[in-house]
């Protein structure tokens, strides 16, 4: 999709459909007032008359708008102005798209970066309309006999009313169209059934980026006899009993203008399906397991945003693969595991694995000497019933890499809330028989989640992102989400700027 962004009057603009945003009450932006002058009050009309009412998210096509060049006219409603925020900013652009993504239009002009929302610049709403169309667009009919025709959209034109914001939003929908791309591979791999997104899979589409990054990007792939020589045991545990190999994928992109400059790491959870193996899950809604691989795919799609962005920072991304299924080989409550790092683990519930293959993809972390270290997992029921599925939960053993992250999260508009890691939640991992057992009990289960692969994170400054309530959706809008791709991709974008500063006071 192309983003290009154009310093012209609306009235002027060639396109199959041109996009104007409306406060409700005719409080009409610039873009509006210019239209609606050479319309003959047509905006105003619709207005007076009731037949468009300007509430947040409400869309009026106009297929026959005198005095315009554009084909047609999309209103969309942006609610009252003195509520314009960024959630209601976002809404209204996702409703515009939401539309355009309906009509047999390949192109269309839009003039929201001139929409006033309180501290955010042109560049940001240049960023989240590109986000938006990238989204919209998406469609998941791999599987389909019958698919319903793909969306044409293929342009979208920013249209600024001041030339001084044209590079701005340039830039943010550079930013944008990575993020979005990133976004939809996120969605297309948590969508993919598991019997098709294996772990095997998985390394193949990691080899695939690489082999289609220029060089940008190199893959290794562990195999369960690399792991078991390594003594990555706690990974292996887990897919045990599965007849599908477990693998540690790991991708690395050199842009640092140092070679040796530390990385920073991010670590996805990938598992493919996850029945709870002998803890096993009950049957209901069990079909969504195969988001339980959504860490992992949230790596890799912010790894395709990195290739389009080409920051300058070095980046590690570590995904570690497993299937969780109960068989004979199946480990067994009770169980006692080796992890990597040579902590003894008592598995008292197969069920809580995802901190199992987490425990030895964070030890494996270590040899990289990393600037930071970010974990993504759908790891916990507890952190939808703590947070909804609205924020992201975050926890860190480092104060500044969680202000990092969280500041990311308000940056993309993809947000997080910071959880404790106190140390007074560690004893609920005791065990009588290991060095910890694998689950802390119901009290603060996602803290005890993060309580247990902290110890796994002493060397590092590390944070734990738990997406199980922002990962997918459920219902008649069943599907991933691509959450966290904006706010992983905006931490890594805002760590080139942090280390230019730096290199600017040396």
């Amino acid at each position: 999709m192309e983003f290009p962004v154009q310093t012209a009057n609306p009235i002027k603009v060639e396109t199959a459909c041109l996009v104007v945003p409306v406060f409700k009450d005719g409080d009409l932006l610039p873009a509006a007032a210019k239209l609606d002058d050479a319309s003959e009050r047509l905006i105003g009309q619709l207005i007076e008359r009731g037949d468009f009412d300007a509430k947040l998210g409400n869309v009026q096509m106009v297929p026959f708008a005198p005095g315009l060049n554009a084909d047609r006219l999309l209103l969309v409603g942006l609610g009252h102005r003195e509520k314009c925020q960024e959630g209601a900013f976002c809404k209204a652009v996702d409703a515009a798209f939401t539309a355009l993504s309906a009509l047999p239009v390949d192109d269309t002009a839009v003039a929201f970066t001139d929409v006033p929302v309180p501290d955010r610049d042109c560049d940001w709403k240049a960023r989240m309309v590109a986000e938006a169309a990238h989204r919209a667009v998406y469609r998941f009919t791999e599987f389909k006999s019958e698919p319903e025709p793909a969306p044409q959209l293929e342009r979208v034109t920013l249209l600024v009313s001041e030339g001084s914001h044209a590079e701005a939003a340039r830039e943010g929908a550079r930013i944008g169209d990575a993020v979005g791309q990133g976004i939809n591979l996120t969605r297309t791999l948590g969508n993919l059934p598991g019997n098709i997104c294996t772990p095997r899979y998985l390394a193949e589409r990691a080899e695939r980026l690489a082999a289609d990054s220029d060089g940008a990007l190199s893959t290794e792939i562990l195999d369960e006899e690399a792991l078991e020589a390594l003594g990555a045991h706690s990974l292996l545990s887990v897919g045990r009993g599965s007849a599908e190999p477990s693998r540690l994928i790991v991708m690395q992109y050199q842009g640092a203008e140092e070679p040796d400059e530390a990385p920073h790491v991010l670590v996805g959870k990938g598992i493919t399906f996850d029945t709870g193996g002998i803890s096993l899950k009950p049957g209901e809604a069990m079909d969504e397991m195969k988001f339980d691989m959504c860490g992992a795919a949230s790596v890799f799609g912010t790894v395709t945003a990195v290739l389009a962005i080409r920051p300058k920072i070095n980046l590690v991304a570590i995904v570690a693969a497993a299937e969780n299924m109960p068989d004979g080989r199946a480990t067994k409550p009770g169980d006692i595991i080796k992890t990597l790092k040579g902590l003894s683990v008592e598995v008292l519930n197969t069920d809580a694995e995802g901190r199992l293959v987490l425990c030895d993809a964070l030890t494996y972390a270590e040899r990289f000497a990393p600037a930071s270290v970010v974990d993504i997992a759908t790891l916990t029921g507890a952190a939808i019933i703590a947070l909804g599925h609205h924020a992201t939960g975050l926890l860190a053993n480092d104060d500044d890499l969680a202000l990092d992250l969280l500041d990311a999260g308000e940056s993309a508009w993809d947000r997080a809330w910071h959880l404790p890691l106190w140390d007074e939640y560690q004893e609920q991992l005791d065990s009588n028989f290991a060095d910890l057992a694998n689950i802390g009990g119901r009290p603060a289960g996602t803290i005890t989640a993060a309580c247990f692969l902290s110890r796994f994170a002493e060397a590092f400054p590390w944070a734990h992102l738990d997406i199980a309530g922002t990962a997918w959706q459920s219902g008649k809008q069943k599907g991933a989400t691509g959450r966290p791709v904006g706010l992983l991709t905006q931490y890594l974008v805002d760590r080139e700027a942090d280390s230019q500063v730096e290199a600017g006071d040396d």
